[in-house]
C-alpha cells in the first residue's frame, strides 16, 4: 500500500534518515518503535509531506509520489497526528479541525454551523465534551491532543500516522482512542503508530518496526510472541541495564511548605482549580503528585511559581520562612523551579542555541561588566552538557534540533543553573523513550542525594509508584489521598483519582 524506500533526511551536517526502507501494511498497526533521536518523526515527516526534500522514494498503491506539502498527502488520503501538537493556538477547534478544507455552503460561503456539527460528532466519538468553538489556546496540552486526533480521524484517511498520540491523555482517553483504531482496522485503514509506552503497544500492535540511529534495524511480525526486553534490545541495540530502582535516601529539612492554597476557576465562579493544597517536602526527598487530567496538578504548579499571583490564596514558606511570591522571579530568587509539561511551547526557544536556552533563567551568572560574556555562557552550557548527559556535538547546536528526551534535559540544565531548593517537575518523561526515562530518573535520585527536593507530576502510574517517596492523588482541584512508597498501589491509588 504505502512504502518508502531508501529514504535519507539530512539537516545539515546531520543525517537522521538513513537509507530506511519501510512497508506499510493496510488494515494493521504499524508500530514503530526507537529511541528518541532515531528517526522515527522524521520518517513521518517524509511520508505525510511535511518534510518534501529528501532522497530515496515514496509510492503509494505502487505509484511514485512526492508531496509538496501535508495538505497534498491529506488529499491523497494520509494524515498526520504530531508529536509536537501542531494547532493554530487562536482559531477555535473547529477552523483547526477543518483548516484548508473549510466547507461551503451554496452561495459559496464558509458553513460554519456543518463545520462545527462534524467537529462536535468527532469529538463526541472519541468521548471529548467540548464546545467547538473553543479556542485552541483556552485548551490544555491533553485536550489539544484530542483535537488533533479528531482532525486527523475528519478526513477520512487511508494511512493515519499517529506520533505519540497518548502522550498527553487520560487512560479512559486511550481506551477509547484504542476502539476508534480497532473500528479503522475493520475498515482497512492502515496506521502507523510511535509511541514510548511499551505496554500500550503490546495492546494494539499488529507489527513492530524498529529504527535506531536513522536506519531501519529490524521488523517483527509475530507480535503474539515478542516480549517487551524483545522490543527494547531491537530499539536501542542492548538490553537496559540498570534499570532504576530507588535509593532510601536519609531526609533533611523541610524546604518548601504550602498551606490552603486556592485558585479559584475564572470561568466557573464559585469552583476552584487548586483547592485547600497543603504540601511539605524535605531535602532528599521526592514528592509524586498524580491525578487524572483536570485534577489541578499543573495549576498548583503554576501557582507556587508565581504565574497567578492575584488570584491565588494561600501562604507558601520556604526554609520555615513565609515567602511573598507575586511573580516567576520571586519564586526564582525563593529558591523554586519549575519544568513546565510542554518543553517546547513553554520550557525552549526552538530556535536558540542550548547555550542560549541553558543561560536563560540565570542571565546574570554570564553577564560581565555589562555586557552578555560568550565565553562565561559557553562555560555554563558545557557544565551541564557534561553533569546530566545532553548528546550533542555542541552547545552552538539549536535546541530545536535535538530529540525529545536531551531536550527535557536542556530544561532540567536551565533550571539547575538557578541553584534552586525545589525543584517542580511537571510530566518530566512525557513523549521521550525508555532509555531517556531511565536517565532522567537516575538524575532525580542523584539530584534528591545531593540535597534538592523534588516535586513530580505525571500521568503514569507506575513512574509515580518507582520514584516517589510520597505519592499524592489529586481529584477534582483536592488531593483525595497521600501513601508512602510502601503504602503505594495501583488500584489504591486509581481509586482516590476518581474519587
Amino acid at each position: 500500500m504505502l512504502e518508502a524506500k531508501g529514504i535519507t533526511k539530512k539537516f545539515g551536517g546531520v543525517t537522521a534518515l538513513n537509507n530506511v526502507n519501510l512497508s506499510v501494511h493496510e488494515g494493521k498497526v504499524n508500530v514503530i518503535v526507537g529511541e528518541n533521536g532515531a528517526g522515527k518523526s522524521t520518517l513521518m515527516k517524509v511520508l505525510s509531506g511535511v518534510h518534501a526534500e529528501y532522497e530515496g522514494q515514496v509510492l503509494l498503491d505502487g505509484q511514485l509520489i512526492k508531496f509538496s506539502d501535508p495538505k497534498e498527502a491529506m488529499e491523497n488520503g494520509i494524515a498526520i497526528i504530531h508529536q509536537e501538537l501542531n494547532l493554530i493556538p487562536h482559531l477555535s477547534i473547529t477552523e483547526n479541525i477543518f483548516l484548508g478544507r473549510e466547507i461551503q455552503n451554496s452561495l459559496g460561503f464558509l458553513d460554519y454551523k456543518a463545520m462545527r456539527k462534524n467537529a462536535a460528532e468527532m469529538l463526541g466519538k472519541l468521548g471529548c465534551d467540548i464546545d467547538p468553538r473553543t479556542h485552541i489556546a483556552e485548551l490544555r496540552v491533553g485536550e489539544q491532543q484530542m483535537v488533533e486526533i479528531a482532525k486527523a480521524l475528519s478526513i477520512n484517511a487511508r494511512v493515519i500516522i499517529m506520533d505519540e498520540p497518548t502522550s498527553a491523555i487520560s487512560d479512559a482517553e486511550v481506551e477509547i482512542l484504542f476502539q476508534n483504531i480497532e473500528g479503522l482496522i475493520k475498515d482497512n485503514v492502515a496506521i502507523l503508530y510511535i509511541s514510548h509506552k511499551l505496554d500500550e503497544l503490546f495492546k494494539i500492535a499488529h507489527r513492530f518496526i524498529a529504527l535506531r540511529d536513522g536506519s531501519m534495524v529490524g521488523v517483527i511480525e509475530d507480535v503474539q510472541s515478542a516480549t517487551k526486553d524483545d522490543l527494547i534490545k531491537l530499539m536501542v541495540g542492548r538490553s537496559i541495564e540498570n534499570n532504576f530502582v530507588k535509593n532510601k535516601i536519609p531526609l533533611g529539612e523541610e524546604v518548601l511548605r504550602v498551606e490552603k492554597i486556592n485558585l479559584p476557576n475564572p470561568e466557573n465562579p464559585g469552583t476552584y482549580l487548586v483547592q485547600d493544597m497543603n504540601l511539605s517536602v524535605k531535602k532528599g526527598e521526592v514528592v509524586g503528585i498524580f491525578g487524572l487530567m483536570g485534577a489541578g496538578r499543573t495549576e498548583f504548579f503554576e501557582t507556587v511559581f508565581g504565574l497567578h499571583p492575584k488570584k491565588m490564596r494561600g501562604k507558601i514558606f520556604i526554609d520555615g520562612k513565609e515567602v511573598k511570591i507575586k511573580s516567576v522571579m520571586n519564586a526564582v530568587d525563593a529558591g523554586i523551579a519549575l519544568v513546565p509539561e510542554d518543553r517546547k511551547k513553554d520550557g525552549l526557544i526552538l530556535h536558540m542555541s542550548i547555550a542560549e536556552n541553558i543561560s536563560m533563567a540565570s542571565i546574570n551568572q554570564v553577564i560581565k561588566n555589562g555586557f552578555l560574556s560568550s565565553a562565561a555562557e559557553k562555560s555554563l552550557a558545557k557544565q551541564y552538557i557534561n553533569d546530566i548527559n545532553i548528546k550533542t556535538p555542541s552547545e552552538k547546536q539549536e535546541a530545536g534540533n535535538l530529540s525529545g528526551g536531551n531536550q527535557q534535559k536542556i530544561v532540567i540544565g536551565k533550571w539547575l543553573a538557578t541553584k534552586p531548593k525545589v525543584l517542580l517537575l511537571d510530566e518530566p518523561t512525557r513523549g521521550i523513550d525508555v532509555n531517556a526515562k531511565n536517565e532522567i530518573y537516575h538524575l532525580i535520585d542523584r539530584l534528591v542525594k545531593e540535597g534538592l527536593a523534588v516535586i513530580v507530576v505525571s500521568s503514569e502510574l507506575p513512574e509515580i509508584m518507582a520514584i516517589s517517596d510520597r505519592i499524592l492523588v489529586m481529584s477534582e482541584s483536592k488531593v483525595t489521598a497521600s501513601f508512602t512508597h510502601e503504602e503505594a498501589r495501583e488500584d489504591k491509588i486509581m481509586k482516590a483519582a476518581i474519587l
